[in-house]
């Protein structure tokens, strides 16, 4: 029988069905703030039959009674009976008695009750995630979520921060979390608007990830954004406006202590010098050579302040206007929203401007369509690139405070204005004159159909989409000596675009098996292809600065020109049924199977099953009528995951293209550039999950405890391939090794106070994470990742956690003792000299010397509420890490060519042997500087993250105004900072702080940063 008969057929007789029945549809809201509450229990009183409320609030129910009582329930509010009195229409607020325990939360490809889970899932609904401005969602995730790492590396406008769910599992592949937003896999969260976001749903354990398959292994992040509501339009506003500033400060030497320590360095350098000679500055730092920058008694006449004079003030402001509406057939919103950033950093920015409409129809009772389109375009100017270059935070402490910012003529002063100096140009002048435009694009979307076949039985379609596109333009001016004027200036356009696409489709059932028992349902298949464009071109030479990039053509030198295609597709088949027996016995299978173009002809495809079980332990008759514990349940599971993101066609053979020059000609080249492994497969990560949920007096305080032990094989490393080989890759992916995570989460919220105008209640988070490399390679040789910073700055090795500091062990400085004197001898040295441990037969000692991810993380939060006002904190930890200060290479191991920090004025001396700086000489004497423990410091910190004061005013003042809710807030963030660091920020990464970056390594490397400002913020809400 052909098949659209039979689907006539099915529909009709649904139809015929329904006409018995009054269809009743509404929302229930919270009575407090009119917000929507999903997982509401709808019941037909002295009847069989009920609904649950969606994720916006709404319901639908066929009564057999017109006039019939419907019964509104949810744990931790009041329950309320209605009559219906012939409505078709009912809509319903509920009174809170204590913190909900059975809302709906997202999962993959569905919602489930939290009761009925049996995997680790946190929540986050918007006003949690937008409590202090965040330009980003990875920014606005900051110490909210136990066992989520979140470290805000860069302080430059539009950076987003490193996430790290429950440690580290991988070594050359991706370590990101994979991020849905609104069903779409794989999203960039960074190009979201944060204001659009409703909730977001942390997935850690592998009973939860597992429906994700080869890309669970991180952790998936499921992003919900806001739709429309059933009733009439709701407009709502949101603006602040906020002021950024320097408050912790990198002391370096001030105009006099800078000529003291270049003469000293001078004076110095002929005990250092060992053919005897003397070596005297180019020129005399005095009034005669000097005339611009000292007066007649050779006293500098500057005295700048660099830090001072570069990091000013920043203002920002960002703006958000939404509108929600609909029917009882048809939802709509509409999002637009502005954002504004300035940095400290002169001239940094990043704007972005978004647009979001969705749309959810009720076509027939057994169809429902809808979708939703978001426009984001964003520009972000970057100041601080180059790590290790001579970029503007590293001026900032090297460039020389005898020199003004501008002579008085106008023209800028630098470094190399005075012969033997090095350095860039002074901050300033190269934050305004070298500079990338990063320009982003993206369209992300979906559309999706939703077939009602049966009472139980549904399929969805979905089709879902993300476009997206890069263009970096970078200029670097021909007036910037020691940075582009030796190549007449420096233009480059790169321009990335990326095209993702997928479809979704499964059937859900959800069937009633009798009084005790239910189950869920999940089988669908997956189709999804990402496609890769790249095009690089590059200029220099230039007649002047007019047109930099925007004509590339006007630079006479064509330095390079590249581009590249490449994509990967992956195809999916999952299922997952979820079992209830007695709303106590809680049973959830899932498995996924998956294909990926990305891997070897031997090893496109493999399976990834998990399995978790949960006991509602209040549920039983023994504790059920307990007045003192609430909720208990106690939970387990145990899954595979996988990882795949290693780019594509890394099991294939490939070559390299270059040039050449034969008869005098250029010719290009084609060389072996890559070997391939035809047996190449996906990392597998186990995971194994023990958690507890107690509820105590009436919920009023909830503690959820839990233990992982995650283990992953197979990793994804870069194996060596010998020189001679001939490949210009000298390494070849292989899965080799296995590293282990292994920790502890807790949640605690507690309600302290309840009274009629006052309420008091906490949150205390706090996460322990041990990580450990089970082993690396036949032989488990140690293996050295990078970045190499004069010497290794990390080291994988068997036993250690992945990014463990891996250098040489500083121990002071020699002393004129005799003991000194001979053993400095011994290595080449004198006394003033560094000294370090080395070996038995003189070789220097490398060891271990700190670990760049923390042992423990954790936030306490308090909220208070009297009568209208409100005000929270939240005060984040971390400890147990190490930071390299990598930038003391050259600003305290050196001196004579740019300036110092103050703690070289405790170098040693005669009269000062007991320190850990080797005595001042000039640069050409200059011992030796190595990555040591000297640079590793103790990396923990307590923060004062974000503070919050606000007003609500009283609903009776505003109704005249049609005003529904207006709200003022002040906020700080960064408060204060509790750190043993001698640098700006114990969290940092100079070397890679970028999103979807694979390199586990850098997290805590620290080679001039950007400080990180203390925001001060005012705002306003308003809905109407």
């Amino acid at each position: 029988m052909n098949k659209y008969l039979i689907y006539s057929i099915m529909f009709m007789l649904l139809s015929l069905s329904a006409m018995a029945q009054n269809k009743i549809t509404g929302t229930v809201t919270d009575a407090k703030d009119n917000s929507p509450l999903p997982g509401v229990s709808v019941s037909i009183k002295g009847a069989q039959g009920g609904t649950q409320t969606d994720v916006n609030g709404k319901y639908s129910l066929d009564v057999a009674d017109a006039n019939a009582t419907l019964v509104f329930s949810y744990i931790g509010y009041t329950s309320k009976e209605v009559a219906l009195g012939g409505k078709t229409t009912l809509d319903v607020q509920l009174t809170g008695e204590a913190k909900a325990v059975d809302e709906v939360v997202v999962i993959g490809y569905g919602t489930a009750k939290r009761s009925d889970l049996t995997g680790a899932v946190s929540t986050l609904k918007s006003e949690q995630i937008m409590d202090k401005p965040s330009p980003n969602l990875t920014q606005a995730l900051e110490g909210k979520v136990a066992g989520v790492d979140v470290s805000v590396n860069s302080s430059a406008p539009g950076q987003p921060a490193k996430v790290r769910v429950r440690g580290i599992g991988s070594i050359n592949s991706n370590l990101d979390p994979i991020y849905v937003v609104d069903g779409v896999v794989g999203v960039d969260p960074n190009t979201l608007n944060p204001n659009d976001i409703a909730s977001v749903e942390i997935l850690k354990d592998a009973s939860s990830t597992a429906i994700y398959g080869v890309r669970g292994a991180n952790g998936v992040i499921m992003v919900t954004t806001k739709r429309g509501r059933s009733g009439p339009a709701q407009i709502s506003y949101e603006a602040n406006g906020n002021v950024s500033q320097l408050y912790r400060h990198l002391k370096t030497l001030d105009a006099n202590q800078f000529v003291q320590v270049y003469n000293e360095a001078f004076a110095n350098g002929q005990k250092f010098a060992t053919d005897g000679s003397v070596q005297t500055p180019a020129k005399a730092l005095n009034h005669a050579n000097f005339p611009l920058l000292f007066d007649a008694n050779d006293k500098p006449l500057y005295n700048t302040n660099w830090e001072k004079e570069t990091y000013k003030p920043a203002f920002s402001q960002s703006h958000q206007l939404n509108v929600q509406g609909g029917t009882d057939k048809s939802l709509y919103s509409l999002s637009l929203g502005y954002l504004n950033q300035n940095g400290l950093a002169p001239t940094s920015n990043f704007k972005r401007y978004s647009v979001k409409v969705t749309m959810d129809n009720d076509i027939r009772d057994w169809l429902k369509v809808g979708g939703s389109v978001n426009l984001v375009s964003s520009r972000q100017r970057m100041v601080t690139d180059g790590n290790g270059g001579l970029n503007v935070p590293r001026d900032v402490v090297e460039e020389v405070p005898i020199l003004p910012v501008r002579y008085p003529d106008g023209t800028y002063a630098n470094n190399y204005d005075i012969a033997g100096l090095e350095g860039a140009p002074n901050p300033i002048n190269v934050a305004n004159n070298r500079y990338t435009i990063n320009n982003t694009t993206q369209m992300l979307g979906d559309i999706y159909a939703i077939f009602k076949i049966t009472k139980d039985l549904e399929f969805k379609s979905d089709f879902g989409f993300n476009l997206n596109t890069l263009k970096n333009n970078f200029y670097s001016s021909l007036t910037l000596q020691h940075l582009s004027a030796d190549q007449g200036g420096i233009a480059n356009i790169n321009e990335y675009s990326n095209w993702y696409w997928q479809s979704e489709n499964y059937l859900t059932r959800n069937k009633k098996v009798n009084d005790r028992q239910h189950f869920t349902a999940l089988l669908g298949f997956s189709l999804s292809e990402n496609s890769q464009e790249s095009v690089y071109v590059e200029t220099q030479n230039f007649i002047d600065d007019a047109l930099s990039f925007n004509h590339l053509s006007s630079g006479s030198v064509r330095s390079g020109a590249d581009s590249g295609f490449g994509d990967n597709k992956l195809n999916s088949v999952y299922g997952r049924i979820s079992y209830n027996i007695d709303e106590k016995y809680l049973f959830t299978a899932t498995g996924r199977y998956d294909g990926s173009s990305r891997f070897g002809i031997n090893k496109k495809f493999s399976f990834f099953p998990s399995a978790g079980a949960a006991w509602r332990v209040s549920q039983e008759d023994f504790l059920k009528d307990s007045k003192t514990i609430s909720n208990l349940k106690v939970r387990a599971s145990i899954g595979v995951t996988g990882n795949q993101e290693i780019g594509n066609y890394r099991s294939l053979p490939q070559y390299s293209t270059g040039t050449t020059t034969l008869n005098g000609a250029a010719a290009v080249t084609l060389l072996p550039g890559y070997l391939g492994n035809k047996n190449l497969a996906w990392e597998r990560t186990t995971q194994v999950d023990g958690g507890v949920e107690l509820g105590l007096l009436n919920n009023r305080i909830n503690l959820e405890a839990d233990y992982y032990n995650r283990t992953t094989k197979d990793l994804l490393l870069q194996t060596p391939v010998p020189w001679t080989a001939g490949y210009t890759t000298a390494n070849v992916y292989q899965n080799v090794g296995s590293v282990r995570n292994s920790g502890v989460e807790l949640t605690l919220n507690t309600v302290n106070v309840r009274s009629k105008n006052f309420t008091w209640s906490t949150t205390i988070l706090a996460a322990y994470n041990k990580n450990k490399i089970l082993n690396l390679n036949d032989g488990n040789a140690d293996i050295f990742p990078g970045p190499n910073f004069l010497g290794q700055n990390y080291v994988l090795r068997v036993g250690q956690p992945i990014g463990a500091f891996y250098g040489m062990t500083r121990v002071g400085t020699y002393s004129t003792s005799a003991a000194d004197v001979a053993e400095a001898a011994s290595h080449g040295l004198k006394p003033g000299d560094r000294k370090y441990i080395y070996n038995a037969d003189g070789s220097p000692y490398y060891s271990v010397l700190g670990h760049a991810n923390p042992d423990w993380t954790g936030t306490f939060s308090s909220t208070m509420r009297y009568k209208n006002w409100d005000f929270s904190f939240d005060i984040r930890f971390v400890q147990g890490n190490s930071t390299a200060a990598n930038f003391k290479h050259s600003s305290e191991d050196r001196q004579t060519i740019a300036n110092s920090l103050a703690t070289v004025l405790n170098a040693w001396t005669p009269n000062n042997q007991n320190t850990y700086i080797s005595q001042v000489r000039n640069y050409k004497y200059a011992q030796d500087s190595h990555f040591d423990s000297w640079w590793v410091e103790d990396g923990s910190f307590i923060r004062g993250q974000n503070f919050v004061l606000g007003y609500n005013f009283p609903s009776a003042m505003l109704k005249k105004a049609s005003i529904n809710r207006l709200r003022i807030y002040a906020s700080v963030q960064n408060l204060f900072l509790i750190t043993k660091y001698t640098g700006y920020d114990p969290e940092v990464d100079t070397f890679n702080s970028s999103f979807g970056s694979n390199n586990a390594f850098s997290q805590g490397l620290d080679f001039f940063s950007v400080p990180r400002p203390r925001i001060w913020n005012l705002g306003v809400q308003v809905g109407f």
